[in-house]
């Protein structure tokens, strides 16, 4: 009798996304940063992209004459560095740490290999960086057509991922009036004014912590 040998394929392992980024691995790293540590300076080369799994980064241009300015304030789940993947040589802005954070650094050649093998990784990358370009959109505008008090509210409520799923984070890193008046356009005074004003109309709280109030968004939605 001829015996007939039944090979069993191996099935290539169910790719996880979400653990792909929470790990680390081949041509992937998890670095901890202290608050106020760097993370990459302009200029620097570009050489990977990083996810922040924990914590938060603030990412800062500075021009010929020296003047800083906060392009944008980062926490879990967003990926920053990624002007590589476009061909950027060097970094055109830095990033720094704001709070003690994780963050999982994925060379540039790894970062390409994952996106082309796994659709899962690629169709959460495109997502990201469509709602980061729509996000740049959107702080044109407000900057063009808002107030300083509306495009500090609005500030406010991202910072604290109002809209995000899930409840908002409310409590949001401490950080200076003068880093806010920086993402704003606007001076330290002004952002005094108007902190104060969300404080009195209990639409925030701060006491070494500063605590957003959903209730915060009725002064974007005010004309």
């Amino acid at each position: 009798m001829e015996q007939h040998i039944i090979m069993k394929s191996k099935k290539k392992p169910v790719f996880d996304a979400q653990k792909f980024l929470d790990s680390a691995g081949l041509a992937r790293k998890v670095v901890q940063f202290r608050r106020n540590e760097i993370v990459f300076s302009q200029g620097e080369p570009a050489q990977g992209v990083m996810y922040i799994q924990a914590g938060g980064v603030k990412l800062t241009v500075v021009n010929s004459s020296g003047k800083e300015a906060v392009v944008a304030m980062l926490g879990p789940g967003d990926f920053f560095g990624e002007g590589c993947m476009a061909g950027q040589a060097k970094r055109i802005g830095s990033a720094t740490a704001i709070t003690p954070s994780t963050v999982l650094v994925i060379e540039m050649a790894e970062m390409v290999r994952v996106l082309h093998a796994e659709h899962k990784l690629s169709d959460l990358f495109i997502s990201y960086v469509v709602a980061r370009n729509i996000r740049v959109e959107e702080d044109l505008v407000d900057q063009l057509f808002n107030s300083s008090e509306k495009r500090l509210a609005r500030t406010l409520l991202l910072l604290a991922r109002y809209g995000k799923p899930g409840m908002p984070q409310k409590e949001i890193p401490k950080m200076s009036q003068e880093t806010l008046a920086g993402m704003i356009g606007t001076t330290r005074s002004r952002v005094n004014f108007f902190m104060n004003k969300f404080k009195k109309l209990g639409l925030i709280e701060y006491n070494g912590t500063l605590k957003i109030n959903p209730s915060l968004l009725s002064i974007v939605l005010h004309e």
